[in-house]
């Protein structure tokens, strides 16, 4: 059995997904104001804008000056301008209310499985924290989706100013955790952001993937959760 002290959860699609895509959520916010756009369209502009940001001012701009609610309403403004819409005002007013919609139980759900297995890890006495790349509505949403009371604390990329799989991060939740990297493991979805960055840093690491995800060869069987559910019994059987 791993003898393991903390646990660290990365958030989106690993804990929570969002409930529609987001072209179905930015066209849902621009019929409010009369505009009928199409939510496929409005993806494949969210994309490219979210794209470019990322490139032109990595981790929302936390080196840069930028605040997260700016780095966001630029992304939205963005993509609704590759869209067609061109208004002040109606961009302003939008981006608004999407950064708020996005902080909240309304755009997000629990992938299955997740709560009961948070749950449990808490009653074996494992610690448990988040390293995550979002920025600072993470506590909230969270909270609004009842899960933020199973962890010690939320490190994200734009409080921590680094973002996996940069392993500055993944050593600042050591020490927020106060255990060894070999009495660590990370759960998360992505290969190389979460599954190789954690290893990196010399802690143990699951990588959850589901049905129809591609296969990296370096991962062992031992280390692959096809549903959040197996995580127990890997660690116990490891």
């Amino acid at each position: 059995m791993l003898r393991l002290r903390l646990l660290t959860w990365d958030v989106k699609d690993t804990l929570l997904r969002l409930r529609q895509p987001v072209g179905e959520s930015y066209a849902a916010e621009a019929r409010a104001h009369g505009l009928q756009l199409r939510p496929e369209a409005l993806s494949h502009s969210f994309r490219e804008a979210y794209g470019a940001q990322s490139r032109r001012f990595p981790n929302y701009g936390r080196g840069q000056g930028l605040s997260s609610q700016q780095w966001w309403g630029d992304v939205v403004k963005q993509t609704f301008r590759l869209s067609g819409v061109h208004e002040d005002g109606v961009l302003t007013l939008m981006a608004e209310n999407l950064y708020r919609d996005f902080c909240s139980a309304h755009n997000w759900e629990v992938l299955p499985g997740a709560a009961e297995t948070l749950r449990q890890c808490c009653q074996r006495g494992f610690r448990m924290g988040v390293v995550s790349n979002f920025d600072n509505r993470l506590e909230n949403v969270l909270s609004q989706c009842n899960l933020r009371h199973h962890f010690e604390f939320v490190l994200t990329s734009e409080d921590a100013g680094f973002a996996k799989p940069d392993g500055r991060i993944f050593k600042k939740a050591l020490r927020l955790g106060g255990v060894p990297p070999e009495q660590a493991a990370h759960v998360g979805d992505d290969y190389t952001r979460d599954y190789r960055a954690a290893q990196a840093v010399g802690m143990h690491s699951f990588l959850l993937r589901t049905a129809g995800q591609g296969e990296e060869p370096e991962v062992p069987p031992e280390h692959v959760l096809p549903t959040l559910s197996h995580l127990l019994a890997l660690i116990e059987k490891g």
